[in-house]
């Protein structure tokens, strides 16, 4: 490939501008096509999304450097693209999912092994108009070669309460030599559910992709929906979203950090954690009617207010919890037996991390210092003062500090917010309804959420697609483990905490 992807980019800026979602879009050819996916892989942007509308496959990608996003775009020849993850791993899994789902092929895919359907769907399958072959066998798991090697088969039922996922260990003794995962037990149908869907009853089906993200995604559906149709939300509602948000990243952080202690074996701090949380989750059940705050931000502004009784909660809540997990880290930061277990655990090489771009506390933790609320800012936080936490060493305790440091930025994030806000009101009007398409990305606790939609001139959605940050993060935990003992698989497990069901869609 002669062009030089990164030129091509910074041509696109001269020659295009972005749509009200901050993307510029643009119709390649293969050519073009496999070039910005060898860029990916060199590094020169990173793979956002992947998807399946109409006859065309489409890539969304960003140039952190010049603060852009482009969406490009590939006819399909009977059927098939060619493939990204031919020259950028990062792609295999998406690609592998929108065989199944779509039944295209991606020309070169490095795996053809089927992996959201495994074998039990109907013929044809939900949502997908032509039938596909399907596996009949048991899933062919990857091999390594070695003296005194055996398997340990985890899942997908584990002992916890958690969702189901199976892990297949390689390892000479206690060590891993290799892992490789099995996900796919909770796909949902979301992309069929939503389509032909109007845009309230797509907006509650996107509020529950991930239930701990709920806030998440129906942040970055109602700005995809709002990017479409032009529409605006009025400025209460705008800093009401965001206090949302925060509070959803200040209760999961927290837990998270709870967990990973409780992995190594300290119960009092994960104990201590899951009353601060459950103190969160109760204030947020005051203030905004629901433990999750699901459903509540909305296509046009938010469903529910803040009083100015609910603001004083708040504010008292951000105290106590600043005391009582300020307790947390102190202990954390003394106890030799945690370190221990943490420290040197679980590496994530900087490498790897900028390969897959990893977001959230996984990639920040590795030294990717990318957030989206400063990367590609959204209403309110490109007027709101905070700074990204980023660490290098890529182990387990790193990616507690991070935990830790967003803590501490989500709640005087919230007081900045609570400061800001004024009366006014929580709706705007809908615009009149075109046929058009919207895209956006939203900070969750674990890193950016995309969603991408196209409306018809119904209101309808014509299709949808959403891309979890686990989807990212996912592989980066197969390479973390290797090298470590099995018995460290559930601290490095926790201290990713991917999604099931985001992924799984």
């Amino acid at each position: 490939m002669k062009r030089p992807v990164a030129t091509a980019a910074a041509s696109l800026v001269a020659r295009l501008k972005p749509g009200a979602d901050g993307f510029i879009r643009l119709g390649i050819d293969e050519r073009d096509w496999i070039g910005l996916a060898m860029g990916a892989a060199q590094g020169l942007q990173d793979l956002l999304a992947l998807w399946v509308d109409g006859n065309a496959a489409h890539m969304a990608l960003g140039v952190p450097a010049l603060k852009l996003r482009i969406i490009v775009s590939v006819p399909l020849k009977r059927g098939s693209f060619p493939s990204v993850a031919r020259n950028h791993a990062a792609a295999i899994r998406l690609e592998r999912s929108l065989r199944d789902l779509h039944g295209v092929e991606p020309k070169g895919l490095p795996d053809a092994r089927n992996w959201i359907d495994h074998g039990k769907w109907p013929s044809p399958p939900p949502g997908l108009v032509k039938d596909v072959a399907r596996p009949d066998k048991a899933y062919a798991f990857l091999t390594a070669e070695g003296d005194g090697l055996h398997q340990i088969a985890v899942g997908p039922v584990h002992a916890g309460i958690i969702e189901p996922g199976h892990f297949r260990f390689t390892a000479n003794g206690e060590a891993v030599v290799r892992l490789e995962e099995r996900l796919g037990y909770v796909h949902k149908g979301i992309e069929a559910l939503c389509r032909d869907a109007d845009i309230a009853t797509a907006a509650r089906i996107a509020a529950r992709i991930s239930g701990d993200s709920t806030v998440a995604y129906s942040f970055a559906f109602a700005r995809a929906v709002e990017a479409a149709l032009a529409w605006r939300p009025p400025p209460r509602a705008v800093l009401l979203r965001a206090i949302m948000a925060e509070l959803e990243r200040l209760s999961h952080h927290v837990n998270d950090v709870g967990a990973i202690c409780n992995d190594a074996s300290v119960v009092v701090l994960h104990a201590h954690c899951t009353l601060l949380r459950e103190d969160i989750l109760q204030t947020a059940a005051q203030c905004f009617g629901h433990r999750m705050m699901m459903d509540c931000i909305v296509p046009g502004g938010v469903a529910v207010d803040l009083s100015a009784e609910s603001a004083d909660a708040i504010k008292a809540l951000l105290a106590r919890c600043t005391k009582g997990f300020e307790a947390v880290v102190r202990v954390y930061d003394e106890a030799p037996s945690l370190q221990d277990r943490t420290v040197t655990t679980g590496v994530v090489s900087a490498e790897l991390a900028a390969r897959f771009g990893a977001g959230g506390h996984v990639g920040r933790a590795s030294g990717r210092a990318f957030d989206t609320r400063k990367i590609f800012p959204y209403p309110p936080y490109e007027k709101l003062d905070f700074t990204i936490a980023v660490r290098d060493e890529g182990d387990v305790d790193s990616r507690v500090w991070i935990r830790i440091e967003e803590v501490r930025s989500s709640i005087a994030l919230i007081r900045q917010l609570l400061n800001l806000l004024k009366p006014g009101p929580l709706m705007s009007s809908m615009p009149k309804v075109l046929a058009s398409e919207g895209a956006s990305m939203v900070e969750s606790f674990r890193g950016d959420v995309f969603i991408a939609l196209r409306l018809d001139d119904r209101g309808r959605l014509a299709n949808f697609h959403a891309r979890d940050p686990s989807c990212f993060q996912w592989p980066l935990l197969e390479a973390a483990i290797e090298g470590n003992i099995v018995a460290d698989f559930p601290l490095c497990n926790k201290s990713f905490n991917c999604s099931y069901s985001g992924h799984d869609m």
